[in-house]
């Protein structure tokens, strides 16, 4: 007589410990050692985890160490954007200032093309770049279909988009700092 086959389940993990491999790859992801989509596939296998196994496997090549550890890894972390962040500031602060229009103006040309309102001389700029339009009681930028657009604070705009003094605004390849006329 053959004794009968005893299956045993692997024990699903606890939220728990679903808590604690998450905080791991957060502070992996902040750390700089996995990528965004990697911690994406990652969290996914987590939250889906049918064994502590899976687990283990997901967080096997990232350090799991206390609190104190995480602690330390976090605040380099923000240290080291701290510089980067005083960086851009600086470089913000040194770019050339564009001194919006006067009251009553209504628009400003931007562009390489001669009889601009602003005549950029860079290849980077195209002829008919953008355009700067008082409309409800401020200034909004439209990029004109520019090749190498136009960028507002370091985001390329489509369409209008309301700009004030300090704003950064890059032409193709030329930043500068608005200012008050």
């Amino acid at each position: 007589m053959t004794q009968p086959e005893i299956r045993t389940h692997a024990v699903r993990p606890s939220e728990d410990e679903r808590d604690r491999a998450l905080g791991v790859l957060r502070d992996g992801a902040g750390s700089g050692r996995l990528s965004h989509d990697t911690f994406l596939g990652r969290m996914e296998v987590v939250l889906q985890a049918t064994s502590r196994a899976e687990l283990d496997a997901v967080m096997a090549d990232l350090p799991t160490g206390g609190p104190a550890e995480r602690f330390v890894l976090r605040t380099v972390g923000r240290i080291s954007a701290f510089g980067e962040r005083i960086g851009r500031a600086w470089r913000i602060e040194r770019l050339p200032g564009l001194n919006l229009p006067q009251a009553g103006a209504t628009q400003l040309t931007i562009g390489r093309i001669p009889g601009s309102g602003l005549r950029l001389h860079d290849a980077s700029v195209s002829r008919h770049h953008a355009e700067l339009r008082h409309e409800g009681g401020g200034w909004v930028l439209y990029d004109l279909g520019s090749t190498n657009g136009t960028h507002v604070n370091g985001h390329r705009i489509a369409g209008g988009v309301r700009v004030r003094p300090g704003d950064q605004v890059r032409f193709g390849n030329l930043e500068f700092r608005l200012a008050n006329g």
